[in-house]
This record gives structure tokens, C-alpha cells and sequence, in this order.
């Protein structure tokens, strides 16, 4: 079961074309992420900047299929697989207003130890979380 995260196109997420800039396409599909953590009861603070792992994005492409404009309604389905012990993908599908995805993005995250720098497993949070939403 995926997760879906609602969301409006803000003034400040286009471009002077007034469609949304690129880049903040990946922001967007961060906050999905953010707020799929928080609904699988993962605290936001320790996750980001308490903890002893971090879980950078080390990949990351969007594909565009049609403009977004200030004021549109977007809905963002999220769904995680782990790929491995220590790494796992998202794969975001962008709709808004219409039935035919605006865009579908991807991203690669690796879970590492903050003092080694090296690969770490998942911890037990984000292995429920990715059984929660795949």
C-alpha cells in the first residue's frame, strides 16, 4: 500500500514561466517523504537530527509529463522498497487535476553510520516504515 500526501502548488515552488521550477519538484516529493514518516510514527527531529545514522538521497531524476501551475492541487503517492539491508528507493507519482501524472520521480537513499561514514542496516523504524507503504 502506497501513501498519498496532498498538497497545493505554492508562488514560491514556480518559476518566472509560472509552472513549477524543477528542482522544487524534489522538495516536494521530500515533504511527501517527511510527512509518510511522521503517519508511520517516526519523530521528524530524532529521524533528521538525533540520531547516529543519517540516510542520504545519493541518487535521485524526475521525468515531466505536463506543467504544474500556481493553485493546482497535487497528489503525491509515495512507495518505498528496500533494495537492500542498508539502501532503499521511492518512487513518486505527481497527479494534479487531471488523471494523467504531471511527473514521476525516484530517489535512492543508503542508511550510514555518522561516525564511520560507512553503510549501516536499516534500523527497525524505517524497516516498518518501508513494510507499511510498499
Amino acid at each position: 500500500m502506497s501513501f498519498t500526501y496532498e498538497r497545493i502548488v505554492r508562488f514560491q515552488d514556480t518559476d518566472a514561466a509560472g509552472v513549477v521550477y524543477f528542482a522544487n519538484v524534489l522538495a516536494i516529493c521530500h515533504e511527501a517523504y517527511e510527512a509518510s514518516l511522521m503517519a508511520a510514527e517516526i519523530d521528524l527531529k530524532e529521524f533528521f537530527s538525533g540520531s547516529k545514522i543519517a540516510v542520504p538521497i545519493v541518487h535521485a531524476d524526475v521525468d515531466f509529463f505536463r506543467p504544474m501551475y500556481c493553485g493546482d492541487r497535487l497528489s503525491i503517492q509515495l512507495t518505498p522498497q528496500g533494495s537492500s539491508d542498508s539502501e532503499f528507493e521511492i518512487s513518486y507519482e505527481i497527479r494534479s487535476d487531471h488523471d494523467r501524472p504531471a511527473c514521476r520521480a525516484h530517489t535512492r537513499h543508503v542508511c550510514i553510520s555518522l561516525d564511520s561514514r560507512s553503510r549501516h542496516p536499516l534500523p527497525s523504524n524505517l524497516n516498518s516504515w518501508l513494510k507499511s507503504f510498499s
